[in-house]
């Protein structure tokens, strides 16, 4: 399957963020997904019933993987091909279609406001294009390209748009193609962690991964603010202070947009180091902080079969399989 139409499957279904449990539940849904981070790739099986049959974690070696929007990902192939055909093999895997998570400085997510907006394609995708065209760091004829519409605040028409240099999802496919295996869905990790939120309230999620933060607010149901940027430091050694100042704009541009303050904050990628957060989070938010895996798990989203892959914070993982339907 081609990136264009596997990207697609993943990103313009249904309604994007009308509720993200709609959304996720509109894809196809196989039964074996993977999530590749800079310093891992997992895997996992469900049952045609949807509880957690398996998963496989392997670590990759340093700089095997530098994701970029631009240039190319994959440094040390053999690392990767490795790890892809070890999960395959330890998964029972040959075949078969997969679900692909990618880090999420790939895919490039934008909320667009119009006053209108077209409801054919044809027309849609060239003024998206344009309309991003200043906005990436690359050519936007050669992106994959997909579009949500959302409600707005007040009037008009929200359009949540992703996209992506083709070449560099290119490069990921190639890996699971690699070890027998057929991507039917192409999306980033964040979006697939942001169905492990409760939304019925504005809740920022703050996601680290090696040198990438993503920070996205959702609130009933709509996707009010995401930003991905590239720490100063590994999230290993970031501080309170560095995250707090990424962090930051995305909570003012809401809070003045919306007219209201954050209702919760929850992190991920910090593991054992989030108590050393929380203090610098909750005083200049003025809300709680709490991990997002625990979060979802104490609000009892997360069934009890998950909790191998909460363990090992594979959080992608874990909010593809809330939504497998």
């Amino acid at each position: 399957m081609s990136s264009a139409v596997s990207f697609r499957q993943a990103t313009s279904q249904s309604g994007l963020l009308r509720r993200i449990a709609n959304w996720l539940e509109a894809m196809p849904h196989p039964h074996l997904a993977f999530e590749v981070s800079p310093d891992r790739v997992s895997g996992a099986r469900w049952t045609r019933t949807g509880s957690l049959d398996s998963f496989q974690v392997q670590t990759l070696p340093p700089g095997a993987l530098i994701p970029s929007a631009v240039e190319t990902n994959i440094s040390n192939a053999a690392a990767l091909k490795t790890a892809f055909a070890q999960i395959a093999t330890q998964l029972r895997a040959k075949t078969e279609d997969i679900a692909l998570l990618l880090p999420d400085p790939v895919i490039r997510v934008f909320v667009l406001h119009f006053d209108e907006f077209p409801t054919s394609p044809e027309e849609a995708e060239p003024i998206l294009r344009w309309k991003l065209k200043k906005s990436v760091p690359f050519e936007t004829d050669e992106t994959v390209i997909s579009y949500m519409r959302q409600a707005p605040r007040e009037s008009g028409v929200d359009v949540v748009t992703a996209l992506a240099r083709q070449c560099v999802v290119r490069e990921y496919e190639a890996l699971a193609e690699a070890a027998g295996l057929y991507p039917g869905v192409v999306l980033s990790s964040s979006l697939a962690a942001v169905s492990l939120l409760n939304d019925q309230r504005a809740i920022l999620l703050a996601r680290l991964s090696g040198m990438a933060l993503t920070t996205a607010i959702v609130r009933d149901g709509a996707l009010c603010g995401y930003r991905s940027t590239e720490l100063p430091a590994h999230s290993g050694e970031v501080t309170p202070q560095m995250l707090m100042e990424e962090i930051f704009p995305v909570a003012a541009y809401y809070q003045d947009t919306w007219g209201e303050g954050i209702g919760s904050v929850r992190v991920s990628g910090l593991g054992a180091r989030l108590p050393e957060f929380v203090g610098t989070l909750e005083e200049e938010l003025h809300c709680p902080v709490r991990s997002l895996l625990q979060g979802a798990v104490s609000e009892g989203q997360v069934p009890a079969d998950a909790s191998p892959l909460v363990d090992r914070e594979i959080d992608g993982l874990v909010g593809w399989a809330l939504h497998r339907g």
